[in-house]
């Protein structure tokens, strides 16, 4: 239960990711996806490459901002009250279904306008590519964490650990 009372911490702490390294995070994180998902949807889909790579440099950026907020806020109100850094297996699953969850809300009318579809198709495509980016999501996150660890000083969280 978090303390509505406490005070939790605006500035980077041990238990947060730096300004930098969040954008480091956020812009691999939406470049290797890039470089996976386009060329596969243009084969896939017989639509143009300027017209999916467009709306995918759209999404991505959209993408981008919504990485960084979301995991400000994942961390800010529900890793720090807990006094731990690391998630357990099932917070990667729930981080993962509601950052796409949010990205679904953001991407669905902005699919069907730009590539001239109806919703229902706009609503089958988002959800495949949010089926690949659920996959992506965990296993990226998963690895950012153990090569750019917030800190080797740091005790081993023993929740993580499960």
């Amino acid at each position: 239960m978090i303390n509505m009372t406490q005070s939790i911490p605006t500035q980077p702490t041990q238990l947060q990711r730096s300004l930098p390294d969040r954008i480091r995070m956020a812009l691999a994180f939406e470049i290797i996806g890039l470089l996976l998902l386009v060329p596969v949807s243009t084969f896939l889909l017989d639509k143009p490459l300027l017209q999916l790579g467009g709306l995918a440099v759209i999404m991505s950026l959209m993408a981008t901002w919504w990485n960084y907020q979301f995991n400000l806020w994942f961390d800010r109100y529900y890793l720090i009250p807990r006094g731990r850094w690391q998630k357990t297996l099932g917070e990667r699953v729930w981080h993962a279904l509601a950052f796409e969850a949010g990205l679904l809300l953001l991407f669905l009318p902005l699919t069907a306008w730009l590539l001239a579809i109806s919703l229902w198709q706009a609503l089958l495509l988002d959800l495949a590519f949010m089926l690949f980016y659920l996959v992506y999501g965990y296993l990226y996150h998963w690895g950012y964490d153990r090569i750019f660890p917030l800190s080797a000083a740091q005790p081993k969280d023993p929740v993580a650990q499960r």
